[in-house]
């Protein structure tokens, strides 16, 4: 049984700060009634005690005090929703620079990015950041807002010039699919509805593209199917089985698989899920490997498929750096990769890209939400396949020792626009 990935669409939105991602959001689930009575209760309630009238849609989805108080967005909100035809799930992430590490982890499982910028100021440098990470994690889709459009008179000049900005940059970024949309978040203009102040705008809107945009690209691999090992259970009857979340391609009882990094050859010989036992399971279900082959795997290792993964202890990887302190050669971190974690030592940083220009230039550090290429070596090999093949097994953070703090995210391999 496979998951029906065509029929949910995960997405981010993205792009600098005050633009209007959070009140985008909120018109969103509000024109499309997908908010309960207490929830819109609560909303109105907090506008009033900021003065800000009868509803501040951000506050639909800025659940936290602070958030509230400040107006700003701080952590990474999800918002379910669902229309006849899709259902969703909307993580609505931070546009200040110091929560870029937020950001990344909200675009990290996303099939789309909803870029939102203001039309008078055009594409900022954390907006630019925003859609280099949002590229660098595997997002191959767009779906473009320009903003607070009443505030220029609906002028199709000025959104024309968006435009040219926007399908400059996302073509050297290597998205594949980029739709542009003016609107009014504050007004609900083009959001839900086709709006009558843009008569020279033909596209569809926000509501519409979502609808009909590509859906399950976190799924979809050209790998085979992979089983990182979280806990090994010990059978009533004798015998171990080994748990799990699948990725990558489905398993089949029967199947041939190799447990890595040991290089053991075996079959499956059954699957078990929650609801019992199963002849297929897919993608991001999670299940209890049956092996022919008695094998002594722990947590860290991977039962996979072929074609089969790289097993190394030295990998090349594009990082992007969160910490408050420079990254360095020479510096000892922890990595997290699917299960696993391993010490971790950076043996070369070669090279930092230059936000404005997507240039790569020599660098021996990295310093805070840059993103850069680094050579890393490990303690213990990992099992690990290249991130533009699979976003799970391809993607790993690093970890403070001393502060236990996550201080970069990092992919396997090259970014395809280095």
């Amino acid at each position: 049984m496979k998951l029906a990935t065509k029929d949910l669409l995960r997405l981010a939105t993205i792009g600098s700060v005050d633009d209007g991602k959070s009140t985008l959001i909120g018109r969103l689930l509000v024109d499309t009634r997908q908010l309960f009575d207490d929830q819109l209760d609560a909303v109105v309630a907090a506008s009033e005690k900021r003065g800000v009238g009868d509803l501040d849609l951000s506050f639909v989805t800025d659940g936290l005090r602070a958030e509230r108080e400040q107006g700003i967005t701080i952590d990474v909100a999800y918002r379910y929703a669902s229309t006849p035809s899709r259902k969703f799930i909307i993580a609505d992430c931070p546009g200040h620079v110091q929560y870029t590490s937020n950001m990344a982890t909200g675009a990290s499982t996303a099939d789309l990015a909803l870029v939102v910028m203001d039309v008078a100021h055009g594409i900022k440098e954390q907006t630019r950041r925003h859609l280099c990470i949002a590229a660098l994690l595997g997002v191959h889709s767009l779906i473009v807002c320009v903003n607070k459009m009443d505030k220029v008179d609906w002028s199709q000049s000025a959104f024309q010039r968006e435009v040219d900005e926007v399908q400059s940059l996302s073509s050297e970024l290597g998205f594949k699919s980029v739709t542009i949309i003016p609107v009014s978040a504050l007004l609900g203009d083009n959001v839900v509805d086709p709006s009558k102040n843009t008569p020279w705008y033909e596209g569809p809107s926000v509501l519409s593209a979502l609808e009909t945009s590509d859906a399950g690209s976190w799924a979809r691999t050209t790998r085979g199917a992979r089983l990182p090992i979280q806990w090994v259970l010990r059978q009533s009857g004798g015998g171990r089985t080994y748990a799990g979340m699948i990725d990558g391609n489905a398993f089949h009882v029967g199947d041939a698989v190799t447990l890595l990094p040991a290089n053991i050859e075996t079959k499956i010989r059954a699957i078990n899920s929650g609801s019992g036992e199963r002849g297929e399971a897919g993608v991001g279900l999670s299940v209890d490997l049956d092996l022919d082959d008695e094998t002594d795997a722990g947590r860290g290792d991977l039962i996979a498929s072929a074609p089969l993964p790289t097993v190394t202890k030295e990998l090349t990887a594009t990082i992007i750096w969160f910490g408050d302190q420079p990254l360095v050669e020479g510096q000892r971190l922890r990595l997290k990769h699917t299960t696993k974690v391993t010490p971790v030592r950076v043996q070369a940083i070669t090279g930092v890209m230059d936000i404005e220009t997507l240039v790569i230039d020599e660098s021996s550090t990295l310093t805070t939400n840059q993103i850069g290429l680094a050579t890393l070596v490990t303690a213990d090999p990992l099992v690990v396949d290249d991130y533009r093949d699979n976003r799970v097994t391809g993607s790993f953070v690093l970890i403070d020792v001393v502060t236990n703090a996550t201080v970069a995210a990092g992919m396997v391999g090259r970014a395809s626009f280095f």
